[in-house]
């Protein structure tokens, strides 16, 4: 009976172990992933106060959105969820405000990130990802249905 109770516990510690080691990995790779923005119209060095490849529209802005899906799949969808449709903890992405002041504090927050009491609770990807990638991102979050 002993012996019962002891591989019991055993299987409980070891399925726990494993319930944990895949929460850590659950996510894949965590590190920043270089996104491919080929194809977009390369942006002057200043960043721009408006999603520029909005006000292009047309072809420029259908491959936004689209480049931006797999950017926001590759960095962003861990914390701000799958779609852009956030589980609560970070920021819904889709509920932004539109146009130049949501435009605005899009980018700010993605290039400088966002820390409180000293901890990143978001880190800064202005020296990751170009400028081109991060208003792809903007353009396929703003296109995400409520």
């Amino acid at each position: 009976m002993r012996t019962v109770k002891l591989l019991s516990i055993a299987i409980l510690a070891g399925a726990f172990q494993l319930g944990v080691v895949s929460m850590v990995f659950g996510h894949g790779d965590v590190q920043p992933q270089a996104v491919d923005t080929e194809g977009l119209e390369k942006l002057p060095e200043e960043i721009a106060p408006e999603n520029p490849y909005r006000l292009m529209g047309g072809e420029q802005y259908t491959l936004a959105i689209e480049i931006g899906a797999s950017a926001y799949n590759s960095n962003c969808a861990r914390c701000h969820g799958l779609e852009a449709i956030s589980g609560g903890i970070s920021p819904d992405l889709r509920m932004l405000e539109e146009g130049q002041f949501g435009d605005e504090w899009f980018m700010e927050r993605v290039r400088k990130g966002y820390s409180q009491n000293g901890t990143y609770k978001m880190p800064p990807f202005q020296e990751i990802l170009s400028q081109e990638a991060m208003w792809a991102i903007r353009s396929y979050t703003e296109n995400q249905p409520l």
